[in-house]
């Protein structure tokens, strides 16, 4: 047994040959002020960068990905809010067009109108908007109705007896009798109403009685309308929206296009759904904007590049949403400078093939002890070149002071 217990001590004593980390005699070793000032700095960085090294580990590190985009979703979801200060409600139409112009027909939307007054205060509660204009064909099933029915928006004008004047753009034996028909034919032979009071049809129309107000107030704009997924626009202009052959028109009679001030301002614009906290995202770039038409009837378009966008957090859950970016353009419609368009709010928009994946993944525990590692080997040795550097400085100091300096 003896034999064995010292071929034991021998073996453990053949370790030390392998001891890199020697330990000088306590007699010999010698402590110093600065070296204590050194020692205490030292432990005091490490641990406060072990501290920020344990808060960063809490946090889910982000991961982007790019792909091309296969999702199948058919529909768009546009959420905005728009505030028109200085035109009246009655006079704003909200249109959505696909990217040849033609007009978005059957969307799904919860939007609406609040009117406001002047200073920007609501006025009354806010009423359900219809997104898109008439066709030209139900314009003119509109007006057939209205001839059938008793009407108090509409003079007492007997159609069986009387055929009403159509101011000179009727054709031959074509009869007038309510408001709408007059403007109608005025449309038809693309001529503008200079003041609708001279037009005995509209005198007591209600429609033409919101005229008075039509500059007296401001309107909101706002909620969610659901487009099909493709490149396109919409836009926030003044007049009564249809479209002829396709042709997508604005009718602000009695009013001329210069005499809309399309001052507004952008509460919010986003595209999907409304993901909070999402890492690496800004807010939507055009949320909280203000547009001011300093030179008279402003046409503003906003070109959009949407890049669709999953969110997966750490949970596994999925979020589609949309990032984007936007390029303004401002044009002042004059019929002097020979500046054409329509005064408005436009925003086109164009769907990129790319999507942009954001991951939240958690860090390894073993992530965490390495940085750990590091941080305190590093630190340590940082902190132990300079104990030596003032040490040697300091002996070579004293040596020069009593003259042995060589």
């Amino acid at each position: 047994m003896q034999w064995q217990s010292n071929g034991v001590l021998s073996y453990f004593n053949k370790l030390k040959k392998f001891d890199a980390f020697s330990k000088p005699l306590e007699d010999f070793q010698e402590k110093t002020i600065y070296g204590g000032a050194v020692t205490i700095a030292c432990w005091v960085i490490i641990f406060w960068l072990v501290l920020l090294e344990c808060i960063e580990y809490s946090r889910n590190s982000t991961v982007e990905e790019i792909f091309v985009d296969t999702s199948r979703d058919s529909k768009l979801q546009i959420n905005l809010d728009i505030v028109v200060p200085s035109i009246s409600c009655d006079y704003l139409a909200l249109d959505a067009v696909d990217s040849s112009g033609e007009q978005h027909l059957q969307i799904d939307h919860n939007i609406s109108k609040r009117r406001l007054d002047l200073s920007g205060k609501p006025i009354a509660e806010p009423q359900k908007e219809n997104v898109g204009g008439k066709s030209i064909q139900k314009l003119y099933s509109k007006v057939n109705v209205s001839k059938t029915e008793d009407s108090s928006n509409e003079t007492a004008v007997d159609t069986k007896d009387k055929c009403g004047s159509c101011y000179g753009a009727g054709f031959a034996g074509q009869c007038c009798n309510t408001c709408e028909e007059v403007k109608e034919a005025y449309r038809k032979r693309s001529w503008a109403i200079s003041d609708l009071s001279t037009i005995e049809q509209c005198k007591h129309d209600k429609k033409s009685n919101k005229s008075k107000n039509a500059f007296n107030e401001g309107c909101q704009i706002f909620g969610f309308m659901e487009v099909n997924r493709v490149s396109g626009g919409f836009h926030i202009a003044p007049g009564e929206s249809f479209s002829i052959n396709h042709v997508h028109v604005h009718d602000v009679q009695p009013f001329s296009s210069s005499s809309f001030n399309t001052t507004h301002r952008i509460r919010h614009l986003s595209f999907g759904q409304k993901v909070d906290g999402v890492p690496g995202s800004t807010t939507n770039p055009l949320d909280g904007t203000e547009n001011i038409a300093e030179k008279g009837s402003t046409m503003f378009q906003n070109y959009i590049k949407i890049v669709p966008t999953l969110y997966q957090r750490s949970d596994g859950s999925l979020f589609y949403t949309n990032q984007f970016s936007v390029t303004k353009h401002v044009k002042v419609i004059s019929q002097y400078s020979g500046e054409s368009g329509m005064p408005g709010i436009f925003f086109s928009y164009e769907l990129s093939p790319l999507m942009v994946k954001i991951s939240d993944e958690p860090k390894s525990l073993g992530h965490l002890c390495t940085e750990i590692c590091c941080i305190i080997s590093g630190v340590y040795f940082t902190f132990m070149l300079m104990d030596t550097l003032l040490y040697r400085s300091s002996k070579v100091f004293v040596k020069m002071e009593i003259g042995k300096a060589h």
